[in-house]
Protein backbone atom coordinates (compact mmCIF):
# COMPACT_ATOMS: atom_id res chain seq x y z
CA UNK A 1 0.00 0.00 0.00
CA UNK A 2 1.29 3.74 -0.60
CA UNK A 3 0.09 7.12 -0.61
CA UNK A 4 0.03 9.84 -2.55
CA UNK A 5 0.72 13.57 -2.16
CA UNK A 6 -0.09 15.93 -4.27
CA UNK A 7 1.60 19.40 -4.33
CA UNK A 8 4.22 21.84 -4.15
CA UNK A 9 7.85 21.25 -3.35
CA UNK A 10 10.19 24.34 -2.68
CA UNK A 11 12.96 25.62 -0.89
CA UNK A 12 12.56 28.01 2.84
CA UNK A 13 14.79 30.83 2.71
CA UNK A 14 14.31 31.17 6.29
CA UNK A 15 15.48 34.58 8.75
CA UNK A 16 15.81 34.15 11.96
CA UNK A 17 16.14 37.65 14.14
CA UNK A 18 19.78 38.43 14.18
CA UNK A 19 20.97 35.62 11.85
CA UNK A 20 21.99 35.32 8.40
CA UNK A 21 19.51 33.28 6.28
CA UNK A 22 19.30 29.35 5.90
CA UNK A 23 17.93 27.47 3.95
CA UNK A 24 15.76 24.44 3.94
CA UNK A 25 13.70 22.12 1.21
CA UNK A 26 10.21 22.59 2.09
CA UNK A 27 6.95 23.01 1.48
CA UNK A 28 3.99 21.64 3.04
CA UNK A 29 2.71 18.50 0.94
CA UNK A 30 6.45 17.73 0.47
CA UNK A 31 6.74 18.21 4.59
CA UNK A 32 3.71 15.70 4.86
CA UNK A 33 5.33 13.30 2.33
CA UNK A 34 8.70 13.20 3.99
CA UNK A 35 6.78 12.76 7.32
CA UNK A 36 4.97 9.36 6.11
CA UNK A 37 8.16 8.45 4.47
CA UNK A 38 10.40 8.67 7.85
CA UNK A 39 7.56 6.71 9.73
CA UNK A 40 7.82 3.99 7.85
CA UNK A 41 5.12 4.39 5.10
CA UNK A 42 5.53 4.05 0.97
CA UNK A 43 5.24 7.38 -0.08
CA UNK A 44 5.25 8.77 -3.73
CA UNK A 45 5.30 12.82 -4.24
CA UNK A 46 3.64 14.85 -7.27
CA UNK A 47 5.22 18.06 -7.39
CA UNK A 48 6.95 20.66 -9.84
CA UNK A 49 10.37 21.19 -9.31
CA UNK A 50 13.07 22.64 -11.51
CA UNK A 51 16.08 21.36 -12.61
CA UNK A 52 18.40 24.02 -10.68
CA UNK A 53 20.54 23.73 -7.48
CA UNK A 54 17.50 24.38 -5.48
CA UNK A 55 15.70 21.46 -7.15
CA UNK A 56 18.63 19.31 -6.51
CA UNK A 57 18.83 20.72 -2.83
CA UNK A 58 14.70 19.49 -2.79
CA UNK A 59 15.30 16.01 -4.45
CA UNK A 60 17.64 14.83 -2.54
CA UNK A 61 16.03 16.33 0.52
CA UNK A 62 12.88 14.05 -0.58
CA UNK A 63 15.29 10.74 -1.80
CA UNK A 64 17.29 10.79 1.53
CA UNK A 65 13.68 10.59 3.84
CA UNK A 66 12.66 7.76 0.74
CA UNK A 67 9.94 9.96 -0.83
CA UNK A 68 9.67 8.78 -4.61
CA UNK A 69 8.69 11.62 -6.59
CA UNK A 70 6.70 10.94 -9.57
CA UNK A 71 7.82 10.94 -13.26
CA UNK A 72 7.89 14.43 -14.70
CA UNK A 73 7.52 16.39 -11.63
CA UNK A 74 11.00 18.25 -12.47
CA UNK A 75 9.75 20.24 -15.72
CA UNK A 76 9.63 23.56 -13.93
CA UNK A 77 11.35 26.57 -15.29
CA UNK A 78 12.13 26.88 -11.64
CA UNK A 79 12.37 25.72 -8.52
CA UNK A 80 9.85 27.34 -6.16
CA UNK A 81 10.94 29.34 -3.41
CA UNK A 82 9.60 30.47 0.28
CA UNK A 83 11.10 33.46 2.33
CA UNK A 84 10.07 32.73 5.82
CA UNK A 85 10.47 35.21 8.05
CA UNK A 86 10.93 33.62 11.93
CA UNK A 87 9.55 36.13 14.77
CA UNK A 88 11.30 36.10 18.72
CA UNK A 89 8.45 33.28 19.48
CA UNK A 90 9.30 30.91 16.67
CA UNK A 91 6.34 32.19 14.65
CA UNK A 92 6.63 32.17 11.34
CA UNK A 93 5.51 34.03 8.28
CA UNK A 94 6.23 33.54 4.25
CA UNK A 95 6.62 34.90 1.08
CA UNK A 96 6.32 32.72 -1.61
CA UNK A 97 7.61 33.30 -5.23
CA UNK A 98 5.53 29.98 -6.88
CA UNK A 99 4.48 28.45 -9.81
CA UNK A 100 2.23 25.09 -9.75
CA UNK A 101 1.38 22.28 -12.09
CA UNK A 102 2.04 19.23 -12.62
CA UNK A 103 2.75 16.30 -15.44
CA UNK A 104 -0.06 13.86 -16.46
CA UNK A 105 -0.38 11.16 -13.88
CA UNK A 106 -2.10 7.39 -13.17
CA UNK A 107 -2.87 6.66 -9.63
CA UNK A 108 -1.46 3.56 -9.04
CA UNK A 109 -3.87 0.95 -8.09
CA UNK A 110 -2.42 0.55 -4.70
CA UNK A 111 -2.93 3.75 -3.56
CA UNK A 112 -4.62 3.92 -0.46
CA UNK A 113 -4.57 7.90 0.66
CA UNK A 114 -4.22 10.62 -1.40
CA UNK A 115 -3.39 13.90 0.60
CA UNK A 116 -3.63 17.13 -1.20
CA UNK A 117 -2.93 20.65 0.60
CA UNK A 118 -1.91 23.90 0.30
CA UNK A 119 -0.88 26.12 -2.74
CA UNK A 120 -0.63 23.38 -5.03
CA UNK A 121 -4.68 22.99 -4.36
CA UNK A 122 -5.67 26.13 -5.26
CA UNK A 123 -3.45 27.76 -7.73
CA UNK A 124 -3.66 27.12 -11.24
CA UNK A 125 -3.29 25.43 -13.41
CA UNK A 126 -2.33 22.82 -11.39
CA UNK A 127 -5.58 23.01 -8.97
CA UNK A 128 -7.67 21.53 -11.96
CA UNK A 129 -5.52 18.42 -12.80
CA UNK A 130 -5.30 18.26 -8.87
CA UNK A 131 -8.82 17.84 -8.17
CA UNK A 132 -8.98 15.64 -11.53
CA UNK A 133 -6.09 13.23 -9.93
CA UNK A 134 -8.42 12.83 -6.59
CA UNK A 135 -11.49 12.06 -8.57
CA UNK A 136 -9.75 9.50 -10.48
CA UNK A 137 -8.93 7.89 -6.85
CA UNK A 138 -11.82 7.83 -4.68
CA UNK A 139 -12.72 4.15 -5.31
CA UNK A 140 -9.76 3.35 -3.96
CA UNK A 141 -8.28 5.69 -1.27
CA UNK A 142 -9.13 7.97 1.11
CA UNK A 143 -8.23 12.06 0.34
CA UNK A 144 -7.20 14.21 2.98
CA UNK A 145 -7.00 17.84 2.78
CA UNK A 146 -5.07 20.37 4.72
CA UNK A 147 -6.04 24.14 3.07
CA UNK A 148 -2.45 25.44 4.59
CA UNK A 149 -3.93 28.82 3.63
CA UNK A 150 -1.72 31.42 1.90
CA UNK A 151 -2.78 34.83 1.56
CA UNK A 152 0.46 36.39 0.31
CA UNK A 153 0.13 34.13 -2.60
CA UNK A 154 -3.41 32.97 -2.63
CA UNK A 155 -5.50 36.13 -2.58
CA UNK A 156 -8.19 37.40 -0.26
CA UNK A 157 -10.62 34.35 1.50
CA UNK A 158 -13.12 35.98 -0.78
CA UNK A 159 -10.86 34.37 -4.28
CA UNK A 160 -10.68 30.98 -2.67
CA UNK A 161 -13.65 30.39 -0.92
CA UNK A 162 -14.86 28.27 -3.54
CA UNK A 163 -12.64 26.27 -4.27
CA UNK A 164 -11.37 25.50 -0.52
CA UNK A 165 -14.67 25.09 0.68
CA UNK A 166 -15.40 22.22 -2.43
CA UNK A 167 -12.12 20.67 -1.49
CA UNK A 168 -13.42 20.38 2.32
CA UNK A 169 -16.65 19.10 1.16
CA UNK A 170 -15.14 16.21 -1.15
CA UNK A 171 -12.34 15.12 1.45
CA UNK A 172 -12.61 12.22 3.64
CA UNK A 173 -10.66 13.75 6.35
CA UNK A 174 -9.50 17.87 6.52
CA UNK A 175 -6.97 19.20 9.06
CA UNK A 176 -6.94 23.21 9.52
CA UNK A 177 -5.24 25.47 11.55
CA UNK A 178 -6.53 27.93 14.26
CA UNK A 179 -4.56 30.53 11.98
CA UNK A 180 -6.28 29.53 8.90
CA UNK A 181 -9.64 29.75 10.27
CA UNK A 182 -8.93 33.51 11.99
CA UNK A 183 -7.91 34.59 8.03
CA UNK A 184 -10.55 32.35 6.29
CA UNK A 185 -13.92 32.48 8.96
CA UNK A 186 -12.51 35.82 10.70
CA UNK A 187 -14.62 36.02 14.54
CA UNK A 188 -15.73 32.51 14.19
CA UNK A 189 -14.85 29.96 17.10
CA UNK A 190 -12.76 27.45 15.19
CA UNK A 191 -14.40 24.67 16.67
CA UNK A 192 -17.33 25.81 15.53
CA UNK A 193 -16.11 25.98 11.92
CA UNK A 194 -15.33 22.46 12.88
CA UNK A 195 -18.48 20.94 13.55
CA UNK A 196 -19.50 23.43 10.43
CA UNK A 197 -17.05 21.63 8.03
CA UNK A 198 -17.86 18.18 9.14
CA UNK A 199 -21.77 18.50 8.39
CA UNK A 200 -20.50 19.40 4.95
CA UNK A 201 -19.26 16.51 3.64
CA UNK A 202 -15.89 15.37 5.44
CA UNK A 203 -15.28 12.44 7.84
CA UNK A 204 -13.57 13.68 10.10
CA UNK A 205 -12.46 17.59 10.57
CA UNK A 206 -9.64 18.32 13.08
CA UNK A 207 -8.37 21.57 14.03
CA UNK A 208 -4.74 22.59 15.68
CA UNK A 209 -4.53 25.47 18.12
CA UNK A 210 -1.09 25.60 18.61
CA UNK A 211 0.14 25.72 22.24
CA UNK A 212 -3.58 25.11 23.16
CA UNK A 213 -3.56 21.41 21.25
CA UNK A 214 -6.05 20.15 18.90
CA UNK A 215 -9.68 19.91 18.04
CA UNK A 216 -11.42 16.78 16.23
CA UNK A 217 -15.14 16.50 15.18
CA UNK A 218 -16.22 13.63 13.27
CA UNK A 219 -19.68 13.56 10.62
CA UNK A 220 -21.47 11.78 13.50
CA UNK A 221 -20.77 14.57 16.39
CA UNK A 222 -18.38 12.52 17.87
CA UNK A 223 -15.63 15.37 19.34
CA UNK A 224 -12.58 14.78 21.22
CA UNK A 225 -9.22 17.70 22.20
CA UNK A 226 -5.98 17.05 23.48
CA UNK A 227 -3.62 19.44 24.69
CA UNK A 228 -0.13 20.38 22.68
CA UNK A 229 2.87 18.43 24.77
CA UNK A 230 5.19 20.38 26.58
CA UNK A 231 8.59 21.75 24.35
CA UNK A 232 10.76 23.97 24.02
CA UNK A 233 10.01 25.46 20.24
CA UNK A 234 12.99 26.38 17.98
CA UNK A 235 10.68 27.88 15.08
CA UNK A 236 7.12 26.69 13.72
CA UNK A 237 8.13 25.43 10.50
CA UNK A 238 6.38 22.37 9.17
CA UNK A 239 4.58 21.60 12.66
CA UNK A 240 1.29 21.50 10.80
CA UNK A 241 2.75 19.31 8.02
CA UNK A 242 4.20 17.25 10.80
CA UNK A 243 0.96 16.61 12.48
CA UNK A 244 -1.21 16.45 9.00
CA UNK A 245 1.34 13.49 8.22
CA UNK A 246 1.08 11.52 11.81
CA UNK A 247 -2.68 11.78 11.38
CA UNK A 248 -2.33 9.94 7.90
CA UNK A 249 -0.12 7.61 10.09
CA UNK A 250 -2.56 7.07 12.49
CA UNK A 251 -5.76 6.14 10.26
CA UNK A 252 -3.41 3.74 8.53
CA UNK A 253 -2.98 2.13 11.74
CA UNK A 254 -6.30 1.79 12.71
CA UNK A 255 -7.19 0.15 9.16
CA UNK A 256 -8.89 3.58 8.09
CA UNK A 257 -7.08 3.91 4.75
CA UNK A 258 -8.42 2.59 1.59
CA UNK A 259 -12.05 2.27 -0.44
CA UNK A 260 -14.84 2.73 1.45
CA UNK A 261 -13.70 3.99 4.47
CA UNK A 262 -15.49 7.22 4.95
CA UNK A 263 -18.38 5.86 7.14
CA UNK A 264 -15.90 3.95 9.44
CA UNK A 265 -13.93 6.92 9.72
CA UNK A 266 -17.01 9.02 10.60
CA UNK A 267 -17.94 6.62 12.62
CA UNK A 268 -14.58 6.28 15.37
CA UNK A 269 -15.48 6.76 19.03
CA UNK A 270 -13.77 9.35 21.12
CA UNK A 271 -10.40 6.66 22.49
CA UNK A 272 -9.73 6.45 18.73
CA UNK A 273 -9.93 10.37 18.12
CA UNK A 274 -7.22 11.17 21.26
CA UNK A 275 -5.08 8.24 19.99
CA UNK A 276 -4.79 9.65 16.43
CA UNK A 277 -4.80 13.32 18.01
CA UNK A 278 -2.17 12.32 20.74
CA UNK A 279 0.04 10.59 18.24
CA UNK A 280 -0.16 13.95 16.34
CA UNK A 281 0.71 15.97 18.50
CA UNK A 282 3.87 14.20 19.48
CA UNK A 283 4.99 14.43 15.92
CA UNK A 284 4.42 17.93 15.77
CA UNK A 285 6.30 18.68 19.21
CA UNK A 286 8.99 16.85 18.11
CA UNK A 287 9.33 18.78 15.00
CA UNK A 288 8.73 22.51 16.80
CA UNK A 289 12.00 21.56 19.32
CA UNK A 290 14.22 21.66 16.28
CA UNK A 291 14.94 23.98 13.50
CA UNK A 292 13.25 23.75 10.22
CA UNK A 293 10.87 21.48 9.23
CA UNK A 294 12.23 17.97 10.11
CA UNK A 295 9.75 15.33 11.35
CA UNK A 296 10.70 12.51 13.55
CA UNK A 297 11.48 8.86 12.17
CA UNK A 298 9.45 6.20 13.95
CA UNK A 299 12.30 5.12 15.91
CA UNK A 300 12.62 9.11 17.30
CA UNK A 301 8.56 9.15 17.99
CA UNK A 302 9.16 5.50 19.61
CA UNK A 303 11.64 7.44 22.02
CA UNK A 304 9.77 10.77 22.80
CA UNK A 305 9.09 10.98 26.42
CA UNK A 306 5.23 9.24 26.89
CA UNK A 307 5.56 7.80 23.66
CA UNK A 308 6.03 3.70 24.32
CA UNK A 309 2.66 3.21 22.13
CA UNK A 310 3.71 4.95 19.13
Amino acid sequence: MQALVIGEALVDIVQRPGAEPEVYPGGSPANVAIGLARLGRDVQLLTWLGEDKYGDQVRHHLESSRVRIASGSQRAERTSTAAATIADDGSATYDFDLTIDYPDHQVADDVVVVHLGSIGAVLQPGADKAAALIGSARHRAIVTYDPNLRPSIMGSAAQVRECVLGLVAGADVVKVSDEDLAWFEPGKDPRDVARAWAASGPALVVVTLGAEGSFATTAHGVEAEVPAPSVTVADTVGAGDSFMGGLIDGLWSTGLVGADKHEAIAAVGPSVLLTLLGQAAAIAAITVSRPGANPPTRLELLNAPGRDDA
